[in-house]
């Protein structure tokens, strides 16, 4: 027995030059790209200024941080929330019709690959491009914010409900339909109960990435919590800045907190 062993295991594919080849590729590549990064620009004062917006976070403004007017943590973080709920909603909406024109096994070929043209493009762009494009459109403010997450949504939601819907089990349908259910009947009874938990986690997944883009595109002035965060940081006004990122550490995780427990109760039924 032991020679048998013995015998297939000397018989075994050689496969080390190969990935000796791969591991060189590997390497070169890692150099390759490290020439690309320069490390000159760092100098005793960006490490001061690291250091000062971590005593900011520490040592945040209390007075902004507990400021319940427009000008406050708390206004701007709910402002922030708003964008991103919404445009996760209005995004999630578009792409429900989306992805079932553009899924494979429910429409002709030529339609879904049209269809999924359509949503590369829309992801092609980054969304910081799109709050650039939205505010010379509408002008600075949550409303230009808001399109721009409402159309980032489109393109990675589609993407993930066409997976789900070219993922249905098909024998459910069958035997509705040998039961003589109606057409309403098998959407209600086959199609919905498979499709929604994937539906509503991936909303759920996206409202966690729209919250982080909409600080980013605050930056630009769409709105939200980032034109404070550069304003005070511009200023040298670390306690201010802290205090900001205080509030947006703390709302991430609450966020994530949450958002994880409900997409583990939709896995599990």
């Amino acid at each position: 027995m032991n020679n048998r062993i013995e015998a297939a295991y000397a018989q075994r594919p050689r496969r080390w030059v190969f990935e000796l080849a791969v591991a060189l590729v590997v390497a070169a590549l890692l150099i390759w790209s490290g020439t690309a990064v320069e490390t000159a620009g760092t100098t005793q004062s960006g490490a001061t200024i690291a250091w000062n917006i971590l005593a900011g976070i520490f040592h945040p403004d209390t007075d902004l941080l507990f400021n319940f007017t427009t000008q406050g943590v708390p206004y701007l973080l709910l402002e922030t929330i708003c964008i991103a709920f919404l445009g996760t909603i209005v995004g999630a909406i578009i792409s429900i019709p989306l992805a079932f024109l553009s899924a494979s096994n429910l429409t002709p070929k030529p339609v879904a690959f049209l269809g999924r043209i359509i949503i590369m493009a829309i992801r092609t762009v980054p969304a910081f491009v799109y709050g650039l494009m939205f505010i010379r459109v509408t002008g600075p403010g949550a409303f230009a914010g808001l399109l721009t997450m409402s159309l980032c949504s489109v393109g990675m939601v589609s993407k993930m409900y066409i997976e789900a819907i070219e993922d249905l089990d098909v024998r459910v349908l069958e035997s509705l339909d040998a039961a003589g259910c109606t057409t309403w009947q098998k959407i209600r009874y086959g199609i919905l109960p498979q499709l929604m938990p994937n539906f509503a986690s991936t909303a759920i997944y996206r409202f966690d990435i729209n919250l982080r883009d909409a600080t980013v595109l605050g930056l630009v002035g769409a709105g939200g919590i980032g034109a404070p965060l550069i304003f005070a940081m511009n200023a040298y006004r670390w306690e201010e800045a802290g205090a900001i990122l205080a509030g947006l550490i703390v709302l991430v995780l609450i966020v994530e907190w949450i958002s994880t427990k409900i997409r583990v109760k939709l896995a599990r039924g």
